[in-house]
């Protein structure tokens, strides 16, 4: 019998095990996966992006039926392993309500001033490297970043320094990599051209695994299962708590039994564990009498884009600014847009899957050498009818539709035109090369679980907490009401540290 169970250690799981294991409690981290290997293959284009080696084999069906390949990766850390550790706040307006072109972005039931605290916390926790003031939409910190921004390499300079000459104003991305400039000898990270969407080979990137779950199993009051699929949650006939979870781990099935539970399994996984934990007293799925527990499903409005330049591109680490000038639309289009990133460094093989059949090796290769990698985020509102449902054999199912296209489409448009404007280098606009990241593509799945005052209009109460269960809380991106258009592993983090102290 544990004190506490919490299911999933990635950004919100690992980051809760590690601010309560001080606590002295007993607490059991269950990971369906297990540890990352640590193997040549974490840095080989081939491996990751074409083989797929480390996303999951399970297979998520369409509203229609088709299959999809989820881009989710089930290991100690969760989807940490794998991101590019971009650790940006929310701006504060996203905390309010805002008008879009396709509809509302609604308030939060809490405000930027309640999360700052935790986001500070959170920065220094994951030793976020950046520089205050240089964002335009960034909410209000007195305190600097832990670190000095991570520099940018001298075509990456030229790009920032572009930018500012025709009027906009790029800023040092907030980045959780483990880089010291003033003793490059000594530094964790190396700077490799492996980072974005690739795990790290020597622990140099501010992952759950590394800056969390390890340093809470120090403590000999925290056990760590791997391998462990929670497959359901049981309760009392009253319904009203929480009794067991039943696990399947090495081929049988066990049983785990705590005071609290927290489920951290990714928003989607969250809400289908709910939903396949139907019983008597819940016969819509657990903490699921507003029937809201799957729908809401929100991912951002992501393109991936390579502007390809006459002028060779040698930088190693490239993911160092982003640009807001258009978070909130533009003189000629008032609703908000989005934000932009540079991605980590393009490779032949992340060509190939996009490229026709017959491209030839050595054309990729030059692309890949001549081109820039940019991401362009856009908000993804709520919808009632976005949402995770199960099937006849309790496999997950997914719809997604977008209503902010508009606005996404035009900041593609705009980082085009910025382009072509600063530097007569970039090749024609046919040698933009956008891909608009499509349902399979769920590293920024968020709310699912929404959390608010009400039980009628939410899931969870303020503190995570389900409103119909004593003892169960949800701690992962399942909570946000609305999701803005910045990365949301930052705001999960905080979020975990500021429930941790009510569960304190």
């Amino acid at each position: 019998m544990y004190d506490l169970i919490i299911i999933g250690s990635g950004a919100g799981g690992g980051t809760l095990a590690y601010a309560l294991a001080k606590t002295g409690k007993k607490i059991l981290l269950l990971e369906r996966g297990g540890f990352l290997p640590r193997e040549k293959e974490n840095w080989d284009a081939q491996a990751v992006f074409d083989d797929n080696r480390y996303k999951t084999k399970e297979v998520w069906y369409t509203e229609g039926g088709k299959p999809i390949h989820p881009g989710n990766h089930y290991f100690v850390g969760g989807n940490t392993k794998m991101y590019g550790a971009a650790l940006l706040r929310l701006t504060e307006r996203d905390f309010e309500e805002i008008e879009h072109k396709g509809g509302i972005s609604p308030a939060w039931p809490l405000k930027y001033r309640d999360f700052q605290p935790y986001y500070l916390a959170a920065e220094r926790l994951y030793q976020v490297r950046g520089e205050r003031g240089r964002d335009p939409c960034a909410g209000f910190e007195s305190a600097p970043y832990p670190f000095p921004a991570v520099p940018n390499e001298p075509r990456i300079q030229k790009i920032f320094d572009g930018f500012e000459k025709i009027g906009h104003r790029p800023f040092p991305m907030p980045l959780g990599i483990h880089w010291r400039e003033d003793d490059r000898i000594n530094s964790a990270c190396i700077r490799c051209d492996t980072c974005d969407g690739f795990p790290c080979l020597v622990h140099a990137k501010s992952d759950a695994e590394v800056m969390c779950v390890r340093p809470a199993l120090e403590h000999p009051n925290v056990t760590l299962l791997t391998h462990a699929h929670a497959l359901r949650l049981l309760t009392d006939p009253s319904g009203k708590q929480i009794t067991g979870v039943e696990v399947e781990r090495e081929g049988k099935i066990e049983l785990y039994q705590a005071g609290t539970y927290v489920v951290s399994c990714g928003a989607i996984n969250s809400a289908a564990l709910l939903l396949r934990s139907k019983n008597a007293a819940h016969p819509n799925g657990l903490a699921n009498r507003s029937d809201l527990v799957g729908r809401n499903y929100m991912c951002h409005i992501n393109t991936a884009m390579l502007a390809i330049c006459r002028e060779s591109n040698t930088s190693h680490y490239e993911k160092t600014f982003g640009l807001n000038d258009f978070y909130f639309g533009s003189p000629e289009w008032n609703y908000p847009m989005g934000h932009i990133q540079l991605l980590g460094n393009p490779k032949k093989a992340m060509l190939r899957e996009g490229a026709p059949g017959w491209t030839p090796d050595l054309i990729l290769e030059k692309m890949a050498d001549h081109a820039v990698g940019w991401w362009i985020c856009s908000e993804d509102l709520p919808d009632l009818n976005n949402r995770v449902t199960l099937n006849a054999k309790g496999e997950i199912v997914l719809r997604h539709q977008t209503r902010c296209d508009e606005g996404h489409r035009r900041l593609v448009e705009k980082l085009k035109e910025m382009l072509k404007k600063m530097d007569d280098t970039w090749l024609p606009s046919s040698l933009f090369l956008a891909m608009r990241i499509p349902i399979e593509g769920v590293a920024h799945q968020v709310g699912t679980c929404r959390f608010g005052t009400d039980p009628k209009t939410s899931v969870l109460d303020l503190h995570c907490k389900a409103h119909e269960i004593d003892n169960l809380y949800v701690v992962d991106g399942s909570f946000f009401p609305s999701c803005g258009a910045l990365n949301p592993a930052l705001t999960i983090i905080a979020n975990a540290l500021r429930v941790a102290d009510h569960l304190k």
